[in-house]
């Protein structure tokens, strides 16, 4: 079992009734209608606080191609235009790790570290993508652990856009054929889970990162898988967690 992360904690003020949770959206200029869909959603959500718990981006080639117009500005935009009423907090996934201050910092956006332990409603929810967890997929984790590094990460956004872009082209069409083969996501290792909840002292986690949305007795405790996004999907894919004193309770978007 690998090392127990370091554990950030944060405490929801008392103004917030309702907060919403949301990953693997993969947004991207090639599915209009996702974005579309998350575009009616972020300005449609009743909540007070909305955490994206990963992989909010299909790629993230670094913060400068958001000064551009394009596709991320686009995101900008519609992150921006938000956050003047829902506190939203960002956590990287696999997908989207080189998201940075700035970017986060424009649109209003808090950062959030991977896993994060959050205080609300009297009870504390385990916050983390879930990629961390999926231990078993030793040829990912040793791809995370090369692409978090600061160095690598460094290296890779010196490279001028242009190259940066043919390099997430290429990386998108391996990921695409891995998908094609019929190799999918490898599952959270359960210990690793339980062992978390119990250094969080939680008995919830929430997560997203494997694409298999449902919630898993865990010992003394539950694992709350988010979905992933897919507006093109028959039906479309499209789901929010939200909690609040009620309990937590999967929205279907449209």
């Amino acid at each position: 079992m690998p090392d127990l992360p370091s554990l950030a904690h944060l405490q929801a003020p008392p103004a917030w009734r309702t907060v919403e949770f949301v990953s693997d959206l993969h947004l991207q200029a090639g599915e209009p209608a996702t974005f579309e869909a998350w575009r009616r959603y972020m300005r449609q959500t009743p909540a007070d606080a909305l955490f994206i718990l990963g992989d909010l981006f299909e790629v993230w080639i670094g913060d400068d191609a958001a000064a551009l117009p394009g596709f991320a500005a686009d995101c900008a935009g519609v992150l921006k235009a938000v956050t003047a009423r829902v506190d939203i907090f960002f956590m990287a996934g696999n997908r989207d790790f080189l998201v940075g201050d700035d970017f986060l910092r424009d649109c209003g956006v808090n950062a959030l570290a991977d896993p994060t332990v959050l205080d609300f409603l009297g009870q504390r929810w385990l916050l983390t993508h879930g990629d961390a967890l999926c231990t078993d997929d030793t040829e990912y984790m040793q791809f995370r652990q090369q692409v978090r590094n600061p160095r690598w990460q460094h290296e890779f956004l010196s490279r001028p856009l242009v190259e940066r872009q043919a390099i997430a082209s290429d990386m998108r069409e391996r990921s695409e054929a891995r998908k094609r083969s019929g190799i999918g996501y490898a599952d959270v290792a359960e210990d690793c889970a339980r062992a978390w909840l119990k250094a969080a002292g939680a008995q919830v986690m929430i997560h997203g990162h494997t694409h298999r949305p449902a919630d898993h007795a865990l010992g003394d405790g539950r694992r709350i898988v988010l979905s992933d996004w897919d507006a093109a999907r028959v039906p479309p894919r499209l789901q929010a967690v939200r909690l609040t004193a009620e309990g937590l309770k999967r929205i279907a978007l449209d």
